[in-house]
């Protein structure tokens, strides 16, 4: 195996350099309020994150509120401002963090292009004007923190030996970072790891007097994530990444995948460690995703909803036997509860007797056979099989779905301004009308706890989902329930141009699956029962 670290290793930790809330809400399509942005700075010191760059100060008077809120709030991670070479930038960027909360006070990120097709068609200007740019701003920015990193726009396409002479110079004016950016994904690891090489070996000064090179890299060519573990291995203590990857065009380096490759194969990334609290991965990756409306695509690595998600045969068995046969990684340790089996027609006896037992039923080898030959039927037809499918095969074959109770009526007293009250009458498996009055949080909670009390049955609602099935006035809608009693998991559905109604149906279909699953086990327990189980809960 070749060596994974060429130069020595520095033991303390990767700095994680969070810009989700800068490079991050620049993806078309993302746009956070004051508040949104708070939360999620709040989250990503939580998770870990050493510094974060919380926006563009001079762009608009909420992003400098924000960057400054944050600033004055997080006591932890080192806040950042982004500025470019402009006295005004500076300024904005530097009344913003000044007065950091953090002991380590707060950050300006300076930045000014260098390569040539910059210099040449955006900037207009010779290099050595760039270089006196830079060192005035680096200098100014040190007139509000001591902190300042210095970035060379388009840094992976400047001559090198332009990037040793502005890192130089940027060193020489008072940056205590230098970020290399990658900044049109241009870069393949091999060669951005030999720019953070050379400049190590051409300004000793950098390790000598503790100057921290950063990456930055974009996906333009989906490189992301190998060019700054390259740049790592190359001497960079820290990386600038966003969460789920979101950026400008095809995004940036994903902060999952760069901690998580990390860790998983820290035998080949020996010494390479970051304080990322993986447990907290999975949520700040859902807040951002809820937050920004920017839908996590389902193959994400790490995090996407496939990560663990496993439908064919052979390694739903694998995983089942031991978890490790497909997964390299414990979805747990990001906080996703446990690995997914997707039943479709790719799986397996193995897969589905684990999900049938998951779903709180016990059924012989025959019954299991003549339930995977019907799975396997209704898998043909559609994509994937849900556990509502299953119930409902199992419902069939075991008697499970006979309506031991059945909604006569019901009516509801609610407004903003009055508790909620409901009458439900059920009808039961003799005819006999039940009828009890309830109060509640809402319609449906009051309807919910006069059903509880005629049925005798208390389970706790986990999950409520309602959808249109139909359009116009007289539309249908479909709610789902999930219910939890005494740790089991029971689903019910109902259908309803009103959606209380299908609401009050869907909690009694749940309801029922769970008194016959009763019924069966007393049954099953009495001196005349067979000997073999069918199904119990």
């Amino acid at each position: 195996m070749p060596d994974a670290n060429p130069s020595p290793v520095d033991p303390s930790p990767i700095r994680i350099f969070d810009t989700t809330l800068r490079d991050g809400e620049q993806s078309p399509g993302a746009s956070l309020n004051h508040h949104e942005k708070i939360e999620i700075a709040r989250q990503l010191e939580k998770l870990g994150v050493d510094v974060i760059e919380a926006g563009f100060p001079i762009t608009s008077d909420g992003d400098f509120e924000a960057v400054k809120a944050i600033a004055g709030e997080l006591e932890h991670a080192t806040v950042c401002g982004l500025a470019r070479c402009v006295p005004k930038d500076i300024e904005r960027a530097g009344e913003a963090v000044k007065d950091a909360a953090a002991p380590q006070g707060g950050r300006v990120h300076v930045f000014c292009a260098t390569s040539k097709i910059h210099r040449e068609h955006k900037l207009r200007k010779a290099f050595d004007e760039i270089i006196a740019l830079s060192k005035r701003s680096i200098e100014h920015a040190r007139q509000y923190v001591e902190d300042v990193e210095f970035s060379p726009e388009d840094g992976s396409r400047t001559e090198l030996n332009y990037l040793v002479d502005i890192t130089a110079a940027a060193i020489e004016a008072g940056a205590t970072t230098i970020n290399i950016p990658d900044t049109v994904g241009y870069a393949v690891p091999e060669e951005y790891g030999h720019i953070f090489a050379h400049m190590r070996e051409q300004l000793p000064q950098i390790d000598r007097d503790g100057i921290v090179l950063s990456s930055h890299c974009h996906n333009d060519l989906g490189l992301a994530v190998a060019n700054s573990i390259a740049a790592v291995q190359n001497g960079a203590k820290q990386i600038e990444c966003t969460i789920n990857g979101i950026g400008e065009r095809a995004g940036n380096a994903a902060l999952e995948e760069i901690v998580m490759a990390l860790r998983t194969r820290g035998d080949y990334y020996a010494g390479f460690t970051t304080n990322i609290k993986p447990a907290e991965i999975f949520k700040t990756s859902r807040m951002v995703s809820n937050l920004t409306g920017l839908t996590v695509q389902r193959n994400k690595a790490v995090i996407g909803e496939n990560a663990f998600a496993h439908e064919s045969g052979i390694h739903q068995d694998g995983v089942l036997k031991h978890r490790e046969t497909y997964e390299i990684m414990d979805p747990r340790d990001i906080g996703v509860p446990e690995s997914k089996l997707v039943l479709g027609k790719h799986s397996g006896r193995h897969a589905l007797a684990d999900r049938i037992k998951d779903l709180g039923y016990r059924i012989d080898d025959d019954t299991l056979q003549k339930v995977y030959d019907r799975f396997k039927q209704l898998a043909d037809k559609k994509k994937d099989v849900y556990d509502e499918d299953i119930e409902a095969i199992l419902d069939v074959l075991l008697g499970a779905g006979r309506q031991l109770w059945e909604l006569a009526k019901f009516s509801v007293t609610a407004g903003s301004d009055e508790t909620s009250v409901a009458l439900v009458e059920l009808r039961d498996s003799s005819g006999e009308i039940r009828r009890e009055a309830a109060y509640g949080d809402g319609p449906i909670d009051a309807c919910y706890s006069a059903i509880q009390i005629i049925t005798g049955v208390t389970v706790a609602l986990e999950r409520y989902e309602t959808r249109a099935v139909t359009g116009g006035k007289e539309a249908q809608g479909e709610v789902s329930v999930q219910v939890n009693h005494h740790g089991r998991k029971v689903r019910g559905r109902g259908l309803s141009t009103d959606v209380i109604e299908a609401a009050v149906k869907a909690y009694l279909a749940a309801i029922n699956r769970i008194k016959t699953t009763q019924e069966r086990a007393v049954a099953a327990t009495s001196p005349d029962a067979d000997s073999e189980t069918v199904a119990q809960p």
